[in-house]
This record gives C-alpha cells, structure tokens and sequence, in this order.
C-alpha cells in the first residue's frame, strides 16, 4: 500500500549509531523507499550503511563551526533549524524524537507520527538534575541556561499539536508525554538485536555491569555497593567522564575493564551470574540484551527496567528490583538474588528478552501506520 505514498523520516541529529539511531535503522527497513531528513548528519560508513547508505538532507547547523564533536552546544538554534526542513512533499512524516524532531513543519493533510523516545529531558522534569551534574546550578551561566531551557519548553509544548499520533517506547514514557504534553501516546517497544545474543545456561561466579561513565548510570554506586561485598566479584565494562571516580571506590573484587569490544561485552555478559542495572532509563536496551543471554538482571526498579524485567517469583522470573539509588538498596537486593538463584532459569531470560525482538518492532510498527493511514480523518 505504500508504494504510492511520499514518506519522510525525521531525526534529531546523525552522529552515533546508539538506542535511537537503531530505531530509525529498523523504521527505514519497514519503508526503504523513505527519504531520511536531520538536524546534521555526521555518520560513518558503518553506520550510513545500517541506515540503508541513505544521507540526511540537514539543516544549517550542520555547517556551523565543530558541530560534529559541540552540536549539543547549538541546541537553543535546533528548534528553529528543525523548522526548516521542508517536508511538504510527503504523505506521512515519521519523526523519531528525544529532542527537537517532532518539531517539523506539516501541514493538515500530512499523517505526522511520532516515536518519542522521551520529552526533551533536560528541558523538563530532569533540568535540575542535569545542572546539578553539569555544576550549572548556580551563578550567571545557571540563570541563561535556565532561561533558555524555558523558551524551549514553551516551543517544545506548542509544537505537540503537530502531532497527529504520538508513539512512546515504553509506558514509562507515555506517562511523561501524557504529563507534558497532555496526550495520550501508544506503546510500541524498540528493537532489540535478541538474535546476536546466545543462550549460556552455564553461568560463572561474578556479577556484571557495562555502560557509559556517565553521572545517571550510576556505575560509581554498583562498584561502591560491591566494594562492600569483598567476597563477591564484579566486572565492568565501560569508560566516560566518571571513569576516574568509579575506579575510586573500586577494591579488588572489582575489575574495571573499561572500554571493550562487542564480542567482549556479550562474553562477560553470557557467563556473569547476574547483570546489574542502576540507572532510571527510558526503555534500557542492555537489561534486554543480558536477559537474552539467558542472565537475569538486578535492576533499579522505576523507568522501563519495570516493563522489559520480570519479578514475579511464581511466574518465570527474569530478575528482581531494588527500591533506591543507594548502596544499601543493591546490597540488600544482591543478597536476595542469591537467596532465590534457583528461580532464575536461563531459558526464562531469554524467553522474556525475546518479546522485545527487532522483527517484532518491525511488524508492530509496520501495522500501525497502516492503520493510522486507514483510519486518518482527511
């Protein structure tokens, strides 16, 4: 049926092939005939070809000064570069936004569908957190910042009603759409490659961990929570900012391998006893990826861990939660785990992991705007 039809896809920004880039790679699978529009694009030849070896036509940003290595520091001009992309010669725009890309221009007799990988975060619920961790909490620069934030969440609510169905990826999230936007959004779950990860029912005697050094990933509390547990082993895959402060709370049950290949990750991650999830995500792929493994995960319990782990003892359990971002909470949560190891059966991982598949988005997201095109009302 959409062989006749125009379809655009517009993206927030090109320049890493990461959770949201995956998205638009498996939504450009479904329309291979789209046309693919972004802020910059700044991919390399690996990636371009997992986005189907299409370039994005780009905005005036993308010829700014270093805008491939400092383009977040443009993102008070990205509201109106995004504007002035002119997608008036499609049939159905499909937007796939964490930022500004829900902002595109359409007109009334354009389906507009956005995939919304969460509100703009630091523009809304999480601005303090995130200046708070950037040290921008006070002083001259906090005040601009702060002003600047407003005007963006002003365009970024008024641009809602471009809109014609919002998507959310997980019911975390359209919980914060419905919250800051005042709309209600589907839930559709993103890819996860489940297939590049095999089954291991054989599991060693450490636990893991594997993300970027980033402050809200909390891998400096995971390290701290095993510094108190000397008889149990951890091993961390990952490097960042907060490299240096992990490394400082680490003793030497921990070994911090920082940053490793693909084919080391998925290694440690199909042998480790249990892998260890501290962060609120949207969504969180690696929680899925470790369960596909056939590895259960100890998990924050809030964001979308709460949708892709399951708890319940009596029914096939994949993992288990702890209630606080605190090193009492993953101590306590740890020692529960292996009270009941018995329960967490490799097979029921991966069972789990699988209704998060790449295919299953595939066909899911191919069915929905199919009927969103059916049942549009122009």
């Amino acid at each position: 049926m959409y062989n006749s039809f125009k379809i655009a896809f517009v993206a927030d920004w090109l320049v890493t092939y990461a959770g949201a880039e995956k998205v638009i790679s498996e939504m450009l699978k479904v329309f291979p005939q789209s046309e693919l529009f972004s802020v910059i694009d700044f991919l390399n030849d690996d990636a371009r070809a997992k986005m189907l070896n299409k370039r994005a036509q780009t905005t005036f940003i993308q010829k700014l000064p270093n805008a491939e290595k400092k383009y977040r520091n443009y993102l008070p001009l990205m509201p109106l570069a995004i504007e002035q992309l002119d997608v008036s010669n499609y049939d159905i725009i499909l937007s796939s936004s964490h930022a500004v890309a829900k902002g595109v221009l359409t007109g009334p007799d354009q389906l507009h569908i956005s995939y919304v990988h969460s509100p703009i975060r630091y523009a809304w619920d999480l601005q303090h957190q995130y200046l708070k961790e950037l040290g921008l909490n006070k002083g001259i620069k906090s005040l601009i910042i702060r002003w600047l934030l407003h005007k963006i969440r002003m365009w970024d609510y008024r641009t809602a009603n471009g809109v014609d169905h919002f998507v959310a990826n997980s019911q975390f999230i359209a919980r914060r759409i419905k919250k800051v936007y005042g709309r209600e959004a589907d839930v559709i779950y993103p890819p996860v490659e489940t297939n590049r990860f095999t089954l291991q029912e054989n599991k060693e005697d450490f636990y893991f961990t594997a993300s970027r050094m980033v402050p809200y990933k909390k891998i400096d509390l995971i390290v701290e929570a095993f510094a108190h547990m000397p008889n149990k082993k951890l091993v961390v895959i990952g490097d960042g900012p907060d490299m240096e402060k992990v490394k400082a709370k680490a003793k030497g049950n921990i070994e911090i391998l920082g940053y490793q290949s693909n084919e080391v990750m998925q290694d440690c991650m199909r042998r480790a006893k249990a892998f260890v999830f501290a962060a609120e995500e949207d969504f969180g792929i690696t929680p899925v990826e470790a369960q596909a493994c056939g590895t259960p995960v100890i998990a924050f319990g809030k964001g979308g861990a709460l949708e892709t782990v399951n708890s319940d003892l009596l029914n096939k359990p994949s993992g288990l939660f702890f209630g606080h971002q605190d090193v009492q909470s993953i101590v306590k949560a740890v020692h529960q785990f292996e009270s009941h190891v018995d329960l967490y059966l490799p097979e029921n991982c991966r069972e789990n992991a699988i209704k998060f598949s790449d295919a299953r988005f595939r066909e899911e997201f191919n069915q929905y705007v199919a009927d969103k095109w059916e049942t549009r009302s122009f």
